[in-house]
């Protein structure tokens, strides 16, 4: 996965609980400064008139990433929004600033000033219901005893991503993730890396002969009746566009490859944040995105 601005705006949820601790009255003012400095845009950006619209395009990209490098901003071919060029990628702000539309693959619509997906806010509903489509009894589980939170991930044996993932199931478990293993052959239907993961699907221990096939050891080859068919045609229906894709509970995609400590963090940030949103309200989608991929 090569969306380069999608990829480090995704960093805003796995980085937006950390913040620095209070120091000494001694220390508060080299601490701020250096919070300054570090707050400080360090891409480039083109110089635009300070209150325009250009200005305010400029703005809302620094708010979600600060380091971002501008090559152009101005005019859309649509009205109400300017068109800025960043990192190779084309993206389009509203001329007020609050939002920004990553056209292309996917799409993805930001609120600027919630640092939300808007876009992962429609979708969840809807991945919510296709995965429960697929039983219980045809997910690969790795789980703690107690787990704090569970989410399933589309994977794929053949897939680098997936395999440093999956080599760190341990300690995803030891942070109270439960993570739930459909399948995803990337290569389609049909494919070599298909077949071998229908061979995991029908082998009579399915969590050895995961763990053997992304370990490049020998799977025996099988066919049974098995859903990974059904499992491929659900992950290209919720909009999988790289493997691994791991989804919360509610639907809400929170990354490709993240790190055990990382992924925890951005479950209970999320958790946190819907807890006051019971009352029928859509739960929030952080604003997160793959940051590992095909």
């Amino acid at each position: 996965m090569k969306r380069i601005i999608f990829a480090v705006l995704g960093a805003i949820s796995l980085s937006a609980c950390a913040q620095a601790p209070q120091g000494a009255a001694a220390k508060a003012e080299p601490a701020a400064k250096a919070d300054a400095a570090a707050a400080a845009p360090t891409g480039k950006a083109p110089e635009v008139k300070a209150g325009s619209a250009d200005a305010r395009a400029v703005e809302a990209i620094r708010q979600l990433n600060p380091n971002i490098t501008i090559d152009k901003v101005g005019a859309a071919p649509m009205p109400g929004f300017r068109e800025a060029l960043a990192q190779g990628q084309v993206v389009y702000i509203s001329d007020d600033g609050r939002y920004l539309f990553l056209p292309g693959s996917g799409g993805a619509l930001f609120d600027t000033q919630a640092k939300k997906n808007l876009s992962e806010d429609s979708l969840a509903g809807m991945r919510k219901d296709l995965l429960k489509t697929i039983p219980a009894s045809e997910r690969i589980v790795f789980a703690p005893a107690n787990p704090k939170h569970t989410v399933t991930i589309f994977t794929d044996v053949e897939c680098g991503y997936c395999r440093k993932l999956h080599s760190e199931i341990a300690e995803y478990n030891r942070q109270g993730i439960a993570i739930e293993y459909l399948a995803f052959p990337r290569m389609g239907i049909g494919s070599e890396d298909y077949k071998k993961m229908v061979s995991v699907w029908c082998a009579a221990d399915r969590r050895k002969a995961l763990t053997d096939a992304k370990s490049e050891q020998n799977v025996p080859n099988k066919d049974c009746k098995n859903s990974v068919t059904q499992q491929y045609n659900v992950g290209q229906r919720a909009g999988l566009t790289g493997t691994p894709m791991i989804l919360t509970a509610e639907g809400i995609q929170v990354g490709g490859y993240v790190p055990p400590a990382q992924l925890r963090q951005t479950l209970d940030k999320i958790a946190a944040d819907n807890k006051p949103a019971a009352a029928g309200a859509k739960p929030t989608a952080a604003v997160a995105a793959p940051a590992g991929g095909l």
